[in-house]
């Protein structure tokens, strides 16, 4: 059978984590599974690229969840990636540090004993709130079953109208009125893309909690997730094909997709299809006309998380030491308004962090720093596309335009750090039309659709849609980040795959 004759049980659209892992469960399940990925490097969010003998991460700084007994540690050894890649732990007794303009540092520790231990100790008063708050996050996360490795109704929590829509800093408030304790539980929200108004209290305790239970970097960068899942799902049987970009897809006169188009003007057939890009360029990609007109207005219409500014730090070798903690830096107590920066306070909300290198323990050969970045930033230049498959000049205008950014960046890290301007030895950044070039979706959006308190039921996605052999997968169905997509690969597959067997072969690996 030549290959454009062949038909795989599931094509996936996009090589994201989420992608990547429901290619392993299929193909480890016995199916025919080939993943398309449209640009020349696999992994979404899990690029890296180099610079000056430097890996840098563009989207997975640290995950969380990997101590022994949490559940991406057991997911991440299902998938053959808790013990074959070389993982670094943050420190106990500061996984972040929460930072503030008046020079006053908090360190946020790991396990709930060492957390509240170091709380306690700037909060002396406020025994009672950070206990309160440290229970009822714990009792969130306990409603929701895959995020405790069981199998049982994965759906039902969707139906918990108040607990969906209970708003995160409503709750801090009802807590304490210490503004600076709050600003401290908050204070990381970026993690995120946390919003004041807007923002639900269960999302800020999942993922909340799942650093707190085990915070680690990846040693040499995040593409080593996507280059391990995609070793294991071609030794399964599994075809994995890079620079294959879907454009559309042909129906038969039952509406079910009988292969996707390719812009190359191939095209691959399929029984099934998975996509891993935004549900609303899903449904460009499919064509709206096979949708639900509710329904595709809806999810084109939802709002996205921000994006952000990154900047790169090339350092001097052994001028710098590494930082085995992450910071989140803010002006004030408002640690939930930096997506609602100004032109003249923007960058004065921060995400700044080492990557962990093999070269050195003691010293940190870059550093990076994110700021947010709405895409209305820089949509003057939306017209333009820059990436190693497609390689694009975007001109001197934007050119400047990052460089005045990087200025402003330098100075507040200078702030933390007055010793780096020692270090610099070059900058490098991407911005909102870096991500979205290569990510896929149409802002550059850092964790894809709202989720709204105001409005809970409104950005739920399911899995199934209402083309017969459709579905989603991706970070966009139920949590932000690696650990939301791994649980939403599993929803997806167990549209396939009989969700307790699933389940019980994962909770098996020791």
């Amino acid at each position: 059978m030549s290959k454009e004759e062949e038909v795989y049980d599931f094509v996936i659209i996009g090589s994201g984590i989420g992608g990547l892992e429901c290619a392993y469960i299929l193909s480890d399940e016995g199916y025919k599974v080939k993943v398309l990925e449209k640009n020349h490097q696999i992994g979404g969010n899990l690029q890296v690229f180099s610079r000056e003998k430097r890996i840098l991460d563009t989207g997975v700084h640290y995950i969380g969840s990997l101590d022994e007994g949490e559940c991406l540690n057991q997911y991440f050894k299902y998938f053959g990636l808790r013990d074959s890649l070389k993982w670094y732990r943050l420190d106990d007794d500061c996984f972040d540090m929460v930072s503030f303009s008046d020079g006053s540092q908090y360190k946020l520790g790991q396990g709930y004993d060492q957390f509240k231990a170091n709380l306690y100790e700037y909060f002396p008063e406020e025994k009672e709130a950070i206990d309160s708050y440290c229970d009822r996050i714990q009792e969130i996360c306990e409603v929701f079953p895959l995020y405790n490795l069981e199998s049982e109704t994965p759906d039902d929590y969707m139906l918990e109208l108040e607990m969906l829509s209970t708003n995160a800093v409503e709750f801090l408030d009802s807590l304490t009125e210490n503004k600076r304790l709050k600003a401290v539980l908050g204070g990381n929200n970026a993690l995120y893309a946390g919003e004041k108004e807007v923002t639900p209290l269960y999302v800020h305790a999942l993922i909340s909690n799942s650093f707190i239970m085990g915070s680690y970097r990846l040693e040499n960068g995040g593409a080593q997730i996507a280059i391990s899942l995609m070793r294991s799902i071609q030794k399964n049987g599994g075809k994995l094909e890079r620079n294959k970009n879907v454009i559309g897809a042909n129906y038969d006169e039952k509406g079910n997709i009988t292969e996707v188009v390719l812009k190359n003007g191939e095209t691959v057939k399929g029984k099934n299809f998975i996509s891993n890009v935004h549900p609303a360029v899903t449904i460009d990609v499919f064509g709206q006309d096979h949708f639900l007109k509710a329904y595709a207005k809806r999810v084109k219409n939802l709002e996205n998380t921000p994006s952000s500014f990154i900047m790169h730090v090339i350092l001097k070798d052994v001028t710098f030491k590494y930082l085995n903690h992450n910071i989140y830096h803010h002006p004030n107590d408002e640690v939930w308004d930096g997506p609602n920066y100004t032109e003249d306070n923007w960058g004065e909300s921060l995400f700044i962090c080492t990557p962990k290198s093999s070269k050195s323990d003691e010293y940190a050969d870059s550093l990076t720093v994110m700021a947010y970045m709405n895409y209305e930033d820089v949509e003057k230049w939306k017209s333009t596309m820059n990436t190693i498959k497609e390689p694009g000049d975007r001109g001197e205008e934007y050119a400047q335009f990052k460089k005045e950014k990087e200025t402003i960046l330098i100075e507040k890290i200078k702030e933390l750090f007055p010793e780096i301007e020692n270090s610099i030895q070059s900058v490098y950044s991407s911005t909102p039309l870096t991500l979205r070039d290569y990510i896929g979706d149409y802002e550059g959006s850092l964790y894809g659709v709202k989720r709204n308190s105001n409005a809970p039921l409104r950005s739920i996605i399911k899995s199934k849609t209402k083309i017969p052999n459709l579905y989603l997968t991706g970070q966009n169905l139920v949590l932000h980040g690696i650990l939301g997509a791994t649980i939403s690969a599993f929803l997806t597959c167990f549209n396939f795959v009989e969700k307790e067997k699933l389940m019980a072969k994962v909770n098996a690996i020791k």
